[in-house]
């Protein structure tokens, strides 16, 4: 029986970790794949406060996992199916089925994160791994001399479109507006960049190629004209899909399957806290999952008190 349960351990996750063993509640935290989050998927951060110049993130959120060894957090390799209540006992539980077994909790803190959002083009699937990718540090290096296409105008598709010059002879952007959503100083650093091609007010609608990819099918939106740019792969970053699949049934979520809470990072269901990407807010970056994730383990920590009194 634990104190708090957090599921996942992304940077979200390890924070709720942090506080939670610094309120010396008994805490497991459980991860599906391994520490990191999908914030690994990416080379550096260049904005979390503290760093000037930026950090790896894989040497971030090793110290992330130091922080939470220092105070005794277990993590576990565990994959969460489904959350149950125990209305047959006197105090509150909660169950987490896992394949591995079941976990009993008081309550319980989601920090399940999110995954990358496909485009839904009839060949993707087929060429992931072939030419179709969702991260520039994975891949770019098995692009080097070639041309690449990069989906997407916030900061990760910009950022990975940048990180791809160290390889590429060319990346091309494509973005469906005029403008990018990226930060302003994101947009400086790529458009003084003389290998990066952008290729506004367009979409992907096509693959082309047979065992791997040789070419783009992109249909500019104000003219309607299709045309193939020859490449060899294409990164996507069009946005996120939260983890919450085993929950959806059970707590609020909005129309996209993120989970809606209240300042406090409560979810509809008494005991159990939301935090990082898997809920529903106007912004997703390291930094206010972080925060969330504070403020999450600071709430259970006071619901388990009122419980207890």
């Amino acid at each position: 029986m634990y104190d708090v349960i957090i599921i996942g351990a992304g940077p979200a996750g390890l924070t709720a970790g942090i506080y939670s063993g610094r309120f010396r509640l008994k805490t497991l935290i459980l991860e599906k794949m391994m520490p990191g989050g999908q914030i690994i998927l990416s080379g550096t951060i260049e904005n979390f406060p503290g760093f000037p110049g930026g950090i790896g993130t894989g040497e971030l959120m090793e110290r992330f996992k130091k922080q939470v060894d220092e105070l005794g957090v277990a993590i576990e390799t565990a994959e969460v199916r489904e959350i149950s209540f125990d209305r047959s006992l006197a105090a509150a539980v909660y169950r987490l089925v896992t394949d591995d077994g079941i976990y009993e909790a008081k309550s319980i803190v989601i920090a399940s994160g999110a995954q990358a959002k496909r485009l839904g083009l009839e060949k993707e699937a087929a060429f992931t791994g072939r030419g179709v990718s969702y991260c520039a540090t994975c891949d770019g290096p098995l692009y080097k001399g070639k041309e690449v296409v990069v989906v997407g105008g916030g900061d990760k598709a910009v950022e990975e479109a940048l990180f791809l010059t160290r390889y590429c002879r060319k990346v091309f952007l494509v973005h469906r507006r005029q403008q990018l959503r990226a930060s302003k100083i994101l947009i400086e650093h790529a458009q003084a960049n003389p290998k990066i091609q952008f290729i506004l007010e367009s979409v992907v609608e096509g693959l082309v190629g047979d065992a791997l990819i040789k070419a783009v099918k992109i249909r500019n939106l104000n003219t309607n004209a299709v045309s193939e740019v020859p490449c060899s792969g294409i990164f996507i970053f069009v946005g996120i899909i939260p983890n919450t699949d085993f929950i959806k049934n059970y707590l609020q979520v909005d129309a996209l399957g993120f989970i809606i809470t209240q300042p406090e990072m409560q979810t509809s269901q008494p005991g159990i806290f939301a935090c990082g990407d898997c809920r529903s807010k106007s912004l997703y970056q390291v930094i206010n999952a972080c925060g969330d994730a504070a403020v999450a383990a600071n709430a259970a920590h006071k619901y388990l008190m009122e419980q207890r009194s």
